[in-house]
């Protein structure tokens, strides 16, 4: 085994240095439904056998491996679970989905479309298979018992499929590049929204862009995943009032690439996110996995069609003013009604919602009753210096809605967001 190694991150990593002090993106986490899969991704159950003895390695030189890989070309599976602690977003995410249920509706909506489809990696265990041969090929598939539904990137083109429903999803040009998330990470390997990490890479590369003073980081001994060596950094927050633990990955010895993430709660219990591969090859995939034409008969959706219907249709971001993704977290810290307090692991936003209002209710006639259950099982009255609200939460990310029309988030306790409310009072 490795002998254990650490070392207190200080600004400066060679090739994190720039993001360390950017702080994450936030959400409210009535909006978790439709966003949490972009901050959080996925999770895997993978099979250990034994720990290798590998060469010593500190955890700057492990950061920098994982930095400097350059492997283009993979193939794989990954299994997903992810506990952020809400109702299942199962029933919710149809109803609120462009075109109502089903995604459709009689309104033009697509069930293959991968703004809609990514959320249901925000909960429950998935088994995905993955491949990429360089920034302009990936395939991801999420499997079912009976059905498929796959994403797949080839240069200009991107198309969707769900075998499911017989709907396709397609985009070109410069749409295809923003779906295929290419501004996101080039060798990720994630033909998938912008944002929305899908392999352990993604996951850690936006952990380690986050790192700063307020992190502590390791080398905690070794690890065999999927068949390969792997070094495993463990990454802990020095602030207390975090909900997160640690954050643990293992990075395979050869090819520094990323092949578990696992993400603990401070409160305990079993991981928030667990993401890894339990089959991983470096070779060339097949060309044939980065082609598709729609089976005979599959009703096909445009993108520009989906933009559309996306405006026609704000979904859940209509159960909070203003709370759609550029100004609830699209945009970065610092936006003209954002300002974050605190820094690090315990960095909160404070986000004044346009036309500053209060939490719709059902007795408002705002909000479906549906709804209305989904925030009822999320939210706890608080009240304070600042006045009165409801803090909604889940295992990782909680967030203080104040009467007034204040929104507090981040992943902190709830303790934290009432502390941080008082004192901007």
């Amino acid at each position: 085994m490795a002998p254990n190694d650490s070392a207190e991150t200080n600004g400066g990593t060679r090739g994190t240095a720039a993001g360390r002090r950017k702080a994450a993106r936030y959400i409210v986490p009535v909006a978790v439904a439709g966003v949490a899969a972009a901050t959080i991704g996925l999770v895997p159950a993978l099979a250990s056998s034994g720990d290798p003895d590998l060469p010593k390695i500190s955890a700057q030189e492990l950061i920098e491996k994982i930095a400097a890989s350059d492997t283009e070309q993979l193939s794989g599976t990954v299994k997903i679970s992810t506990d952020l602690g809400i109702p299942s977003l199962g029933g919710l995410a149809g109803s609120f989905a462009p075109g109502g249920a089903g995604g459709d509706g009689g309104k033009g909506g697509s069930s293959a479309d991968p703004q809609e489809r990514m959320t249901e990696l925000a909960s429950g265990t998935h088994t995905l298979r993955i491949a990429a041969d360089g920034p302009d090929k990936q395939r991801l598939s999420i499997l079912d018992n009976a059905s498929e539904y796959s994403l797949i990137h080839n240069g200009d083109q991107v198309w969707a499929y769900d075998s499911k429903s017989d709907q396709a999803y397609h985009a070109t040009g410069k749409q295809a590049g923003k779906d295929a998330g290419r501004d996101a990470g080039k060798k990720s390997g994630h033909p998938v929204p912008e944002g929305v990490p899908t392999t352990p890479k993604a996951l850690a590369e936006q952990v380690l862009k986050a790192a700063g003073p307020t992190t502590s980081v390791t080398v905690d001994g070794t690890a065999q995943v999927a068949g390969r060596d792997a070094y495993k950094l463990v990454v802990k927050p020095k602030q207390s009032g975090s909900t997160i633990g640690s954050v643990t990955v293992a990075v395979d010895a050869e090819s520094g690439v990323p092949l578990k993430f696992t993400l603990l709660p401070a409160a305990g219990g079993k991981a928030v996110v667990d993401a890894g591969f339990t089959e991983v090859d470096f070779g060339k995939p097949d060309a044939s996995l980065f082609t598709f034409t729609p089976p005979k008969g599959t009703e096909v959706t445009e993108a520009d069609d989906a933009k559309a219907q996306h405006k026609a249709d704000k979904g859940l971001g209509d159960l909070i003013p203003g709370a759609d993704a550029a100004q609830l977290g699209g945009g970065e810290p610092g936006a003209k009604n954002t300002k974050v307090i605190g820094e690090g692991w315990s960095a909160i936003a404070e986000i004044t919602t346009p036309g500053a209002t209060g939490l719709p209710s059902k007795a408002s006639g705002d909000v479906p009753a549906e709804a209305q259950q989904f925030l009822d099982a999320l939210g706890d009255k608080v009240t304070g210096k600042f006045g009165s609200g409801t803090v909604f939460k889940t295992r990782l990310v909680n967030a203080l809605m104040t009467d007034d029309g204040k929104v507090y988030v981040g992943a902190v306790t709830k303790d934290a967001l009432v502390k941080a409310a008082n004192s901007a009072s």
